[in-house]
């Protein structure tokens, strides 16, 4: 009988992790330790320095601390330089010591505006909320997008917020005064347009003047400065996440590869990864001695890069 027993428990577990999904990472603000959520609501937390270490084992490569943090999938992780906070349904939580929640259906995105330290939070109400976090009081309210709010980014020297969402466009704001600055209906760009994937906007980011986004329409890079498309990216399926990195545009979305480009809209590599459909993308440049980029998606393994052209090796749930 607990022979069986055992056997059910590990058959669980493998149909557990068969269907595990990573959406969200975020590094420790020494660069040591990465988080990772996933669908079923659980934060891993994985050493880095022992992952990275010569003398690695396999055992070095699973959590150091795992928990369910949330009844749903954890969409969005964040670090402040003393707290993690993840994202739910329904809920913003930070850990270790302090808590907190916001009844805003599906929370899909968080950044932290340096300027203020104030928590910017965007999800499936269609709204921009901004909490300050010294006291962990909502204080404004950013109305604009029609549909649910997918990413969220900071233009740091102009003070913009940007976001992108299911409705199809990029609003920009001014962080100073909450009113809207702009708004770019990306999918109405002739260039950019892909009608079979739909209009909704899943990833942006953004580097000086320009900035990249994508999702239903193609993955593209806009001059900020004459709201216009530069390059369009030629990768196949919807883009879920896309970085800037040196003279690289890096990004995932479907399909086992992290797509390395350059500005001018070529394709100059893809990398394999472990998981058939990726959903999040981290770097680690906080800290030399760990220096890595980190892919999840439709597998419970974290592929880890330390030289961003191949695999070095997986973290595994």
């Amino acid at each position: 009988l607990m022979a069986c027993s055992s056997v059910l428990l590990t058959f669980k577990h493998l149909l557990k992790l068969l269907h595990m999904s990573v959406f969200s990472q975020s590094f420790s603000p020494c660069g040591r330790f990465l988080a990772a959520g996933n669908n079923y609501g659980e934060i891993a937390v994985f050493s880095l320095s022992a992952a990275l270490s010569p003398d690695a084992s396999e055992a070095s490569q699973k959590p150091i601390l795992n928990f369910t943090a949330h009844d749903g999938p954890v969409f969005s992780l964040l670090s402040t330089d003393t707290h993690l906070l993840s994202a739910g349904n329904g809920e913003i939580s930070a850990w270790s010591w302090a808590e907190t929640s916001l009844e805003i259906p599906e929370i899909n995105a968080m950044i932290i505006n340096p300027k203020d330290n104030s928590l910017i939070v965007g999800g499936g109400d269609n709204n921009i909320h901004i909490m300050d976090m010294e006291t962990g009081i909502f204080k404004s309210v950013l109305k604009g997008h029609t549909d649910y709010i997918h990413c969220l980014c900071f233009k740091e020297r102009e003070e913009e917020i940007l976001s992108g969402g299911e409705d199809g466009a990029v609003r920009i704001w001014d962080a100073r005064t909450n009113r809207p600055v702009h708004c770019i209906e990306v999918f109405k760009y002739e260039e950019c347009a892909r009608p079979q994937f739909g209009k909704w906007i899943s990833c942006l980011a953004t580097d000086s003047d320009w900035m990249l986004c994508g999702g239903g329409p193609s993955l593209s890079l806009w001059h900020l400065r004459s709201m216009s498309p530069t390059s369009v990216f030629p990768l196949p399926g919807c883009q879920r996440e896309a970085v800037f990195y040196q003279d690289l545009i890096m990004s995932v979305g479907e399909g086992p590869h992290v797509s390395h480009c350059l500005h001018g809209g070529t394709v100059k590599a893809q990398i394999p990864c472990t998981p058939s459909s990726l959903n999040t993308l981290a770097l680690n440049l906080k800290n030399s001695e760990h220096r890595v980029m980190t892919v999840g998606g439709s597998s419970h393994q974290i592929d880890v890069f330390t030289n961003f052209s191949y695999r070095a090796f997986s973290l595994s749930f």
